[in-house]
């Protein structure tokens, strides 16, 4: 039996996407590297994220801010993560789909997968799919906030990544909505 990995980044934040991946992992793959993405170091996340994109099957999603205030944020998690193993699919066509079974982190799994896919709790700290989707979906919603932070200055994304710290919903109040702000979240913030 073959695992595939699904994890996200990016339900709390009041603005950006939401990011997932879903990843099938080599048996020789270096395991040892792999923890739960939160319990990493960045410098040790971006060495995992290297080796995974080098050895692995993965796919990537973002589901922007938009469709998050259009479906709510744990449909826009099971979409993202849905589309992530369309992306793994679509980097590896000739991937046999006999044999996969899914682990998602949570208490829910992505629609409309091709095989079984079971939810599990705190996936990420069990299980190295899992461990190194969390990885993979982590480093790139950072990467996108820090180019946001560029584009977007005054927010701070770069320092909080768009999660709901004083100085982010401070920045709200002064600033207005940022183009990338989840206007369901919070929308005190706006009145």
């Amino acid at each position: 039996m073959t695992i595939v990995g699904f994890d996200e980044a990016g339900r709390g934040p009041l603005a950006g996407p939401v990011t997932a991946a879903a990843v099938i992992l080599p048996p020789d793959f270096p395991f040892e590297i792999l923890n739960d993405s939160k319990k990493l170091s960045e410098k040790k996340r971006l060495a995992a994220e290297v080796v995974i994109k080098e050895k692995a099957l993965w796919g990537l999603s973002f589901v922007d801010h938009k469709k998050i205030d259009e479906i709510n944020i744990l449909r826009a998690s099971l979409l993202a993560m849905k589309l992530a193993f369309d992306d793994l699919l679509k980097k590896n066509a000739g991937l046999d789909l006999n044999g996969l079974n899914g682990i998602a982190d949570g208490t829910f799994v992505p629609p409309e997968l091709p095989f079984e896919c079971q939810a599990v709790v705190k996936a990420d700290a069990k299980y190295p799919e899992v461990m190194a989707a969390s990885i993979l979906a982590k480093t790139a919603r950072d990467r996108f906030m820090l180019e946001a932070d560029k584009k977007y200055p005054g927010y701070g994304y770069a320092k909080h990544k768009g999660y709901p710290t004083a100085a982010h919903k401070e920045a709200c109040r002064k600033l207005g909505p940022s183009p990338l702000q989840r206007m369901s979240f919070a929308p005190e913030l706006f009145l």
